[in-house]
């Protein structure tokens, strides 16, 4: 059985997801607050495998750091934002008002690519847009669609590297894939049903 826990983290409420499955547990975007995400890794008693950003912006890669150096895991992110773990003006922790450099990441992710954790699978969906290597990942009645896809509204597009065309293909790419009982756990904001989401997001294009 899976178990995924969401925490709400930093002034703009980023959601970290834990996924524990079987003994192994991968962490989702892990923003601010360091020190809640351990707490809550070391409850669930299991052993971290992965970190995967969902793309590089600061408050979805803030505890990248704290965490590899905590557990001895590997680092995740989509080839086209691997630049901005590094990048203090790609990442946007400058616009935070300081500078951070993440780890660079221990494996490249491409569109296709399966991630394993225990019985879990979850396939890589490139979704650029909000930017450039921009992911969700998509699993047995779930996906995370990171700052793609929220609730009732959509990533922005104005940041480097942001494309309001490539998000509007990305989301009719997901509006194609996600069944309607599948849950979207999404980078900021509730998560629901796709169905339930189809009826109150004005920026998808379904009846």
């Amino acid at each position: 059985m899976n178990e995924i826990i969401r925490l709400q983290l930093g002034e703009v409420l980023t959601n970290t997801y834990i996924i524990k499955s079987q003994e192994e547990i991968l962490v989702i975007d892990p923003a601010f607050e360091s020190e809640r995400i351990i707490k809550e890794i070391k409850r669930l008693k299991g052993y971290v495998k992965y970190i995967v950003n969902t793309h590089g912006h600061i408050d979805h890669i803030s505890s990248n750091n704290d965490l590899l150096n905590e557990f001895s895991c590997q680092l995740l992110i989509h080839e086209l934002d691997k630049e901005l773990l590094t990048s203090p003006e790609k990442n946007l922790s400058l616009f935070f008002g300081y500078s951070y450099l993440s780890k660079e990441a221990d494996l490249l992710l491409k569109d296709g690519d399966i991630i394993k954790v225990g019985d879990l699978e979850l396939k890589v969906i490139h979704t650029p847009g909000h930017t450039e290597g921009s992911i969700s990942l998509y699993g047995d009645g779930f996906i995370f669609t990171g700052d793609t896809l929220f609730y009732d509204s959509i990533g922005r597009t104005d940041f480097p590297g942001g494309n309001e065309k490539k998000i509007f293909q990305s989301l009719k790419k997901l509006s194609k894939l996600i069944k309607d009982n599948q849950i979207v756990y999404p980078g900021h904001g509730e998560f629901d049903y796709f169905y339930k989401i189809k009826k109150v997001n004005p920026f998808l294009n379904i009846s």
